[in-house]
């Protein structure tokens, strides 16, 4: 469920006309809903009532500081995978404490960095980065709290650019080497182990695949203790897929999950940590761009829009599907057109959708990408000198920018000239 629904035949976010903000910011923009952002968080929280846990959400997908303090807000810890995210969690008010690093390649600068500022754990995934992780505590004189990331050998069934789940991914140490790299770990003064991480993927539309990675958690998380490991901390990931289509297919709910979880480790008396990212900020955004053109050609139709593959690049690089509507509601039973909806970038590979049946659209009416609140602003860029395009929050009757659209100027003014030129 998303908060972007058609009122007296325009699409509104919340109660703010979509036409509105485009008259106001520009176009192409994306806007947020901050009531979807809440209800899909509380969704994860309220699922794992009765058991310790923290939701961490995972800021890869959408890191703009207003969405961090509006979930920091409703008690979300963060899951950062870099400095700067980490330096965005803490710019936005969330406390060291309620921050979790992951990330197959943290730095030492990374790591002194988390330590000297506060972090709940280390989200450890390889024996060299063990050896760095120790070394960094030693110089400062402090103990890194640490998970260690098991790969469970479990297909996610997803798409093969985000799986991590498999033995063939970059992700963490083969789960039967575990018991053997935990007892490394015990040695070095500068770690405390707390607990297992996991995590297989993103996009999954199934819980098998969580089932089978948890019951291996599980086995595992009994046998460390066997070893004379104190595990009390178990973070199970991400990965919940979100429906990207309103078709009546729809991956499981955040209760079904929640219950999973329950039923595959809640005997083991652990505190639970969850990643989600994409379920959280997916279907809470929305990307809004133009028509420029309605171009004819031998055997189709384009919609030549004024957003591009650098704006929303799901399409070019996944092969990802996002139902586009008009932003006027189309009357009842009006005849679809099939059409090519491109963008302007000098690439073929500038395609959302081909052969895409939408209402008869004219040059210069407004079309919405739906749920692309998730890995849509954060993967943006400024290919072919395009200026990264406006973020606005929506709550209530209100709407913000939360990211200005640069000027070519001050797009211009960040590169600097060498002095022989």
């Amino acid at each position: 469920m998303d908060h972007f629904l058609y009122r007296d035949g325009a699409l509104y976010a919340e109660d703010v006309a979509i036409a509105d903000i485009a008259a106001e910011v520009g176009t192409p923009f994306y806007v947020y809903s901050t009531a979807t952002l809440t209800r899909h968080f509380r969704l994860f929280d309220e699922a794992l009532d009765g058991m310790p846990h923290l939701v961490c959400y995972a800021m890869k997908a959408a890191s703009n500081q207003a969405i961090l303090k509006t979930l920091a807000g409703l008690g979300a810890g963060m899951d950062v995978v870099s400095g700067g995210e980490y330096a965005r969690a803490i710019a936005a008010g969330v406390p060291g404490e309620r921050i979790v690093f992951s990330g197959v390649g943290k730095t030492r600068d990374e790591m002194r960095q988390a330590l000297i500022g506060g972090i709940r754990q280390f989200n450890v995934e390889s024996e060299p980065e063990m050896a760095a992780l120790n070394a960094v505590a030693l110089e400062l004189g402090t103990v890194a709290p640490i998970t260690v990331r098991v790969n469970p050998d479990v297909d996610a069934k997803t798409h093969a650019k985000i799986a991590t789940g498999k033995s063939e991914n970059k992700f963490g140490i083969p789960i039967a080497r575990a018991r053997d790299v935990y007892a490394h770990a015990a040695t070095l003064k500068g770690l405390k182990v707390i607990g297992i991480d996991v995590h297989i993927g993103s996009q999954l539309t199934e819980l098998e695949p969580f089932r089978l990675a948890y019951e291996k958690v599980g086995e595992l998380t009994e046998a460390l203790r066997a070893d004379g490991h104190e595990i009390t901390r178990l973070d199970l990931g991400g990965g919940l897929g979100i429906p990207y289509t309103r078709s009546n297919e729809a991956p499981p709910l955040p209760t079904e999950y929640g219950a999973l979880i329950k039923e595959t480790l809640g005997h083991l008396g652990c505190e639970i940590e969850i990643e989600p990212g994409r379920l959280v900020a997916g279907n809470a955004g929305l990307m809004v761009t133009k028509v420029i053109y309605v171009k004819s050609g031998e055997d189709r139709q384009f919609l030549i829009l004024d957003g591009a593959m650098n704006d929303l690049i799901r399409p070019a690089m996944y092969e990802a599907h996002h139902d586009i509507v008009p932003v006027i509601e189309p009357a009842p039973g009006t005849e679809q057109t099939p059409y090519d909806i491109v963008g302007p970038v000098c690439e073929s590979g500038d395609t959302f959708a081909k052969g895409r049946l939408m209402p008869p659209v004219s040059e210069g009416d407004l079309v919405a990408f739906r749920s692309a609140g998730a890995y849509g602003a954060v993967m943006s860029s400024e290919y072919n000198t395009r200026p990264l395009i406006p973020e606005v929050l929506v709550h209530e009757h209100q709407f913000a920018v939360i990211r200005p659209r640069p000027t070519f100027d001050e797009m211009i003014n960040r590169d600097t000239i060498p002095e022989w030129l």
